[in-house]
């Protein structure tokens, strides 16, 4: 047994491993495909969707059928035990390398001494042994280009840009936080779909998805009532937009919040957002001579992809021995009545009627259904804070960390600098600072020697 694989030895090479960047870009490249897959592939649908869009024949791409989406949980990707161990794994890679890259790079870029001798130069980017210089000088030019500047005396150290030695730190810390507040919203977090008719009242129920600590974010203490829902329709008759009037209502009835919300303006409550996506024709309301009013449900008809229609069977006769069908296909107002025999006999429009078999049939109202979709994600202010970190660490990583030293000796005069990005503006820069260096010692001056390494 080798005894110098000690514990600690192997913690060591765990965490350079840990902190290798290839291994990182690989995680995210991974992470980045599994999540372009969860948008690919519909998420979070019944059982039945999978089967009749991802039948076993003939198989998506040769081999994608709802057995493998189920199986391999490609139907909720971002809860996954195996998606949640690449986040894991990938901000712990982040941490490691900004425990053993990042912050020794600060710490050594904050960590300086004064060049003492003149080999000291010779391995830096930009240097020049001038046969006159001033470090008084020098220090007047290099404050005028921002530099923060230390003397002691015959030699000179100045530098400039460490925020873009934090940069990178910040850019690792946002990551990880816009990894914590994702796990955060997974672990946390609710989705709900609600399909409800115009005049209705719900608690959010339909739980389609939820963290293994989302029960304090499901309300419990107040409802939402669908006070209407209605559809703009263009010219042409396409659907142009869909709204739902919504109200938050305590236990009490006592209204909380109202809006009105349709695509992409959705209503946010007590930490729940509520999106409009869908809807659906509920019920028709009819009177029968002069009958009660009955509202009586509809059911969407399957017409292989033909478009949407909605059919419900009126009785005519007390015994229901005989009635009429109404098929109906959008919320515009207009029903077709087929008798018993599938024929069609006319089409009413709302407040119109039409007499069959004696009997009077008016249409009284068209119900629609609103399709809500509801979320609770308490880690979205976590990502956002996360996000913009992120932005910030990209800014601050811009900027050129320079790094200037000069030294006074045997009457010749030694300069030197660095930088870490930008080469040829900074190049120019120095250029300019000895130029002008010599210009304030002397006009006689022979050209400098300059050696560029």
């Amino acid at each position: 047994m080798n005894s110098s694989l000690t514990p600690k030895s192997l913690f060591r090479r765990f965490i350079s491993i840990l902190a290798n960047l290839k291994l990182a870009i690989a995680l995210l490249l991974a992470i980045a495909v599994i999540s372009i897959t969860g948008t690919v592939i519909e998420q979070a649908e019944t059982l039945t969707f999978y089967q009749q869009n991802y039948p076993e024949s003939p198989a998506l791409y040769g081999f994608l059928t709802w057995k493998v989406i189920v199986a391999w949980g490609f139907n909720h990707v971002y809860s996954t035990w195996w998606y949640l161990s690449l986040l894991i794994l990938f901000g712990s890679s982040l941490t490691a390398c900004t425990f053993t890259r990042q912050l020794p790079a600060l710490k050594a870029a904050r960590k300086w001494k004064y060049y003492q001798k003149p080999k000291q130069f010779e391995k830096l980017a930009l240097s020049a042994e001038l046969e006159r210089g001033s470090i008084k000088s020098l220090v007047d030019l290099l404050k005028q280009k921002k530099y923060k500047v230390w003397q002691q005396d015959n030699a000179l150290y100045a530098r400039k840009g460490i925020i873009g030695r934090i940069g990178p730190i910040v850019v690792h810390l946002g990551m990880l936080i816009v990894l914590v507040g994702g796990m955060w919203g997974i672990f946390t977090g609710f989705f709900a779909q609600e399909m409800i008719a115009s005049g209705n009242t719900f608690k959010i129920q339909n739980i389609i998805e939820s963290g293994p600590f989302s029960s304090p974010q499901i309300p419990d203490d107040w409802s939402v009532k669908v006070n209407r829902f209605w559809i703009d329709y263009t010219n042409n008759g396409d659907i142009d937009q869909f709204y739902s009037d919504l109200s938050v209502i305590d236990d009490g009835g006592a209204e909380l919040k109202r809006e009105t919300i349709y695509v992409n303006h959705p209503l946010r409550y007590d930490g729940v957002t509520l999106y409009q996506t869908n809807w659906s024709i509920a019920a028709v309301r009819v009177q029968l001579n002069n009958s009660p009013v009955f509202q009586i449900p509809v059911a969407k008809l399957d017409t292989l992809n033909a478009g949407n229609i909605w059919g419900t069977w009126i009785p005519t006769k007390p015994d229901m021995s005989s009635g009429v069908s109404m098929l109906i296909k959008d919320l515009q107002g207009t029903a077709l009545i087929y008798n018993q025999q599938g024929e069609l006999t006319s089409a009413i429009r709302i407040s119109q009627s039409v007499e069959i078999d004696g009997i009077k049939i008016k249409l009284l109202d068209i119900i629609g259904s609103t399709g809500l979709q509801i979320k609770a994600d308490p880690g979205v202010p976590i990502v956002y804070t996360g996000f913009a970190l992120l932005m910030i660490g990209v800014v601050m990583s811009y900027f050129s960390h320079s790094q200037v030293w000069a030294l006074e000796q045997n009457n010749s005069f030694y300069f030197g600098a660095k930088t870490n990005r930008a080469q040829v503006s900074f190049e120019r820069e120095m250029l300019g600072v000895i130029e002008d260096l010599s210009a304030r010692e002397s006009t006689n001056i022979a050209e400098p020697s300059t050696s560029l390494v």
